[in-house]
């Protein structure tokens, strides 16, 4: 009986090490970071095996964009949180366009129980975001200094949550509006860093006409967070690798730009499966030097 108890214990040991070993491996696999955006459609079938889906192709850092009603893709931030840790993923940043004044400290709350550092607002908030369908393009009313007092009082009620306020762009943000401003000019040079920061998505500033790399020597370490996806001939999103964006060039900057988590993401894959896009994007960041 003792050695059979001994052998039965010996088993286990040795099951346990070998578990352990395989979620390690997993661990050391993983890297790099999804903006779940990407995957949305897939994420609102069933978030779970979505989830698994984009913790098997290799990434670690997670970037939301399903907050609704108190919930993370119909989850609790706590069970949200519970649930990456399960995958090996990490809660890095979460994207919340619908954020205003009066709701933000519930948001920032539930933010924070979901274990994210960042908070980003994606758009110009509170109805300041516009879309133009007979152009197809995008721009906003109400001016950059009103934008940047709604993004200094929402940083400070951020700050105080324990959470980093940054604010995502497009391409108009680096066009000249109707009063001859460039808004994300008048926002890196009005905006506290200490209650708001930036995340550069890189395929809009490239689309914009603009470089990356200029507005990291003008404005270093104000870009914590970077979106990385490519751009076809057609100037469409593609997946990293596919496209024409020089990504190692930029690469070489992140350091100056206050890099600390980058994110692949694709708005649209067109005639590709998002998941066998950000497969695509994964051995696509590999390869260009992205860890």
């Amino acid at each position: 009986m003792k050695n059979l108890m001994n052998s039965n214990a010996l088993k286990l040991v040795t099951l346990c090490i070998a578990i352990f070993s395989t979620i390690n491996a997993v661990a050391q696999d993983q890297f790099g970071g999804l903006a779940l955006y990407t995957v949305r459609d897939a994420m609102a079938v069933d978030a779970k095996e979505t989830l698994k889906s984009v913790a098997e192709i290799g990434y670690k850092n997670i970037e939301a964009a399903g907050y609704k009603d108190g919930k993370y893709y119909n989850m609790s931030p706590e069970d949200f949180k519970n649930y990456l840790a399960e995958l090996n993923l990490t809660p890095v940043s979460t994207h919340q366009s619908d954020i205003n004044i009066d709701d933000a400290d519930t948001m920032f709350a539930d933010a924070k129980a979901a274990g994210f550092e960042y908070f980003v607002v994606p758009i110009p908030p509170m109805g300041l975001f516009k879309y133009y369908q007979e152009t197809q393009s995008m721009g906003m009313t109400g001016g950059a200094e009103n934008l940047a007092e709604i993004l200094t009082t929402l940083g400070k009620k951020c700050e105080k949550a324990g959470l980093k306020l940054l604010y995502h762009n497009h391409d108009f943000e680096f066009m000249k509006d109707k009063d001859g401003v460039v808004v994300i000019d008048y926002l890196l040079e009005h905006l506290d860093p200490k209650y708001v920061n930036f995340q550069m998505d890189l395929y809009w500033v490239t689309k914009a006409g603009a470089d990356p790399v200029v507005y990291f020597n003008k404005y270093p370490g104000r870009f914590k967070l970077w979106h990385v996806k490519d751009m076809d001939d057609q100037g469409r999103f593609a997946p990293v690798g596919n496209g024409k964006i020089d990504f190692a060039r930029i690469l070489k900057d992140k350091k100056l730009s206050g890099m600390q988590y980058y994110f692949v993401e694709q708005d649209k894959t067109f005639d590709m499966e998002p998941l066998e896009a950000i497969k695509i994007s994964h051995e696509g960041i590999k390869k260009i030097g992205f860890k």
